[in-house]
């Protein structure tokens, strides 16, 4: 992914924006090391790869200095770390209690950015649980809704068809499952659900010609030919059409698309 690629210059960018400032104290009033020296070692560790000890000094930014000019970064940077050693639970827990405390921050929409893709890499094949396709998108479409004008929002359009793509393919592998057990009702909202909701993938000709089969099987005529004769026009070249094409042949019925 881009973002592990270029997490250097990220870091380079937080650095560039820490200001110098004067020690301050531990809350417990021990004076060790200042928190722009443990910002400094944490962001070494990161560049080295060692993002454990990273997120561990800068949890104890947090922890030690919590007033320090460099603490609200480094909050963020650790969730960031967590991101990068695929710990996506602690870095959501991490990110969230940076928005919930951090809501005018400057950098809010990378906070809300990287929860996203925190769900976005968990997104598992259309065979599994979607739970965690659900959560991407819901924060996709907060993203996309807070942040509209942002390069964020214009990679979480992007993400957005992956997304609904694997909500379909969900939806199709549940609506197939009932039409072979001959729940064709069943099946039948399950497809109708892809039509409606996801009518940009590509999972729209099947569901299409699912419907045609099952119309046909609950002697629906017309409606097949409906479902036949819209599958045809939006998707000509489609080998769904085809399908649907040669099943109404078979049923000796006309097919209203030609």
């Amino acid at each position: 992914m881009q973002l592990r690629k270029s997490y250097h210059i990220i870091l380079l960018l937080f650095l560039l924006g820490c200001n110098s400032s004067k020690s301050i104290e531990k809350v417990t009033g021990e004076a060790q090391q200042t928190p722009e020296e443990l910002y400094t070692q944490a962001v070494q560790a990161m560049n080295k790869k060692s993002y454990g000890k990273a997120i561990k000094l800068f949890g104890q930014i947090s922890q030690d200095y919590p007033y320090s000019k460099v603490a609200i970064k480094s909050q963020l940077i650790e969730a960031y770390g967590y991101y990068l050693k695929r710990d996506y639970s602690m870095a959501i827990v991490t990110l969230d209690n940076f928005i919930s405390f951090h809501p005018a921050h400057p950098n809010i929409d990378y906070a809300y950015y990287l929860k996203m893709l925190c769900y976005y890499e968990q997104i598992t094949d259309v065979y599994k649980d979607q739970k965690v396709t659900e959560q991407a998108y819901s924060a996709l479409t907060e993203i996309i809704k807070r942040f509209p004008s942002t390069k964020y929002a214009q990679d979480a359009t992007i993400k957005m068809d992956l997304v609904n793509d694997h909500l379909a393919g969900k939806e199709m592998t549940i609506g197939r499952f009932y039409l072979h057990r001959g729940d064709f009702i069943a099946a039948m909202n399950r497809f109708r659900t892809v039509i409606k909701n996801y009518q940009s993938t590509i999972h729209v000709q099947e569901a299409l010609y699912r419907l045609v089969e099952i119309d046909l099987s609950l002697g629906l005529i017309k409606e097949a030919q409906l479902n036949a004769s819209v599958l045809g026009h939006n998707y000509p070249e489609s080998k769904w059409y085809k399908y649907s094409y040669n099943l109404l042949k078979n049923h000796n019925i006309k097919n209203n698309a030609n």
